[in-house]
């Protein structure tokens, strides 16, 4: 059935409202995370060229692009002057090295934009695990940790990026049942991939799950959050640079 985007296209269309802001039009950008291949096309209307990056096989063979592990490439010298990295940089081991090589990949005055998943996402589905864990007499790694909104700004000026800007797009959606925001969860590709995650769940535990799902909502509905981190960076102009070295 392919992915599930109503999170994806909010933060891909804010981020396209954010770049036609600016007063010009970019020679060659980088998509990183595109699993929609219609992006690639709106990227054109903004920049000459695009290239896109995926870690997903499948995405990547969709979008025409290639395979990336972010932490793990080998990225072009200067290639870019727009980087567009939208949805994946929150789950990937070293996010202090990708930012680097992306940074290595890029122009001077180039523009980094981006989305990511923060520390405030799926509170109710945090809480719902919690009360499972309560069963089995310890806590497990369902959900794998996320970048808070106060540490991005630091973590791309140590990456060599210049005015760093974040705000916060926090996203209520309700559900029916636990499981119908778990299914949202697999179709978006956001489960737990932690190499430590813990087991599947007892039934004991999932039944405990579902009531805390449900007994945090109406009786009928229960709304998650989801905190959408926007990121804009810049990276040094050629003088300036030449004056850190």
């Amino acid at each position: 059935m392919g992915p599930e985007l109503f999170l994806l296209e909010r933060a891909f269309a804010d981020c396209l409202e954010r770049i036609e802001l600016q007063d010009r039009r970019f020679e060659h950008a980088l998509v990183l995370g595109c699993p929609d291949p219609r992006w690639r096309e709106r990227i054109l209307i903004l920049a000459n060229n695009v290239d896109v990056r995926d870690p997903g096989p499948l995405l990547a063979a969709a979008a025409g692009g290639e395979l990336i592990v972010e932490d793990a490439w080998e990225p072009p010298t200067q290639a870019y002057d727009l980087v567009l990295a939208v949805g994946t940089l929150d789950s990937i081991n070293e996010l202090p090295i990708a930012l680097r090589l992306v940074g290595y990949a890029m122009a001077s005055d180039a523009l980094l934009i981006g989305a990511m998943s923060g520390g405030e996402t799926l509170p109710q589905l945090r809480s719902a695990m919690r009360a499972a864990d309560v069963l089995a007499g310890g806590a497990s790694a369902h959900v794998h940790p996320r970048i808070e909104p106060s540490a991005l700004p630091a973590l791309l000026t140590d990456a060599g990026f210049v005015r760093p800007v974040v705000d916060v797009d926090r996203v209520q959606v309700s559900y029916a049942s636990l499981d119908r925001m778990v299914a949202d969860l697999r179709s978006m590709g956001a489960t737990n991939i932690l190499q430590s995650r813990a087991g599947p769940l007892s039934r004991a535990q999932r039944k405990e799950a579902v009531r805390a799902f449900s007994e945090a909502g109406d009786g009928k509905r229960t709304t998650e959050s989801f905190e959408i981190l926007h990121f804009a960076a810049w990276t040094a102009k050629a003088a300036d640079a030449a004056l850190t070295l």
